[in-house]
């Protein structure tokens, strides 16, 4: 049975003839990779769309895979890369179509302290995501990527290094700024007395 497989006689199934193996792959990949890809584009949407190319292009380049690295990690490069190429082509397109915005405006509006605005608990802290999420969109496309892989993924230096192709000292001192950004747009957020939580992950990078 194909769930008895382990990845390489999968991709060696596939690569002998049988297609379903591949689909196999996918389905113990898609759900792992999901959170990352999301993380990064921000859109459930654009994040199925990087998935689908990522596993297709996969396939195409299947017999690239040597078996040094688990299926997983092999396709999480080639899925990340090209959710680092949509984020870059995003922010080009935003640049060139608003070259004169302001790089300190902020990503939201301040929110109405009036007692009338308070809202319930659950919708207070949607709102306070969907603010988490509008700084880490802020970011610059190296700098969110990194965010999210130390501190949403739990990711070593070392590994985040491997994964982006850069050295370990790039990895932390893209880190650093990307921290002390999120700090600047988020702490009033933290600070704020009696409030939901934000993502834990956001709180430990910004303590």
């Amino acid at each position: 049975m194909a769930q008895d497989l382990d990845d390489m006689s999968l991709v060696q199934a596939c690569r002998a003839g049988r297609p379903e193996a591949y689909g196999e792959l996918v389905e113990r990949c898609q759900d792992r990779l999901y959170p990352m890809v999301v993380r990064l584009l921000g859109s459930p949407e654009d994040a199925q769309d990087v998935l689908q190319d990522a596993f297709v292009r996969g396939y195409e380049k299947l017999d690239q895979y040597q078996g040094g690295s688990s299926f997983y990690t092999w396709i999480y490069r080639i899925a990340l890369n090209l959710a680092m190429s949509r984020l870059r082509k995003r922010r080009l397109r935003r640049l060139l179509r608003f070259p004169a915005a302001r790089s300190e405006q902020t990503p939201f509006e301040p929110a109405d302290e009036s007692p009338a605005s308070v809202p319930s608990y659950s919708l207070e802290r949607a709102e306070r995501e969907a603010v988490v999420e509008a700084a880490l969109g802020a970011l610059d496309p190296d700098h969110r990527a990194v965010v999210i892989l130390k501190d949403f993924e739990g990711r070593r230096y070392e590994e985040i290094a491997e994964l982006l192709g850069i050295p370990v000292g790039t990895v932390r001192s893209r880190l650093h700024r990307a921290r002390h950004q999120l700090r600047r747009r988020l702490l009033p957020l933290v600070e704020e007395e009696a409030s939901p939580p934000i993502f834990p992950d956001v709180e430990r990078a910004l303590s």
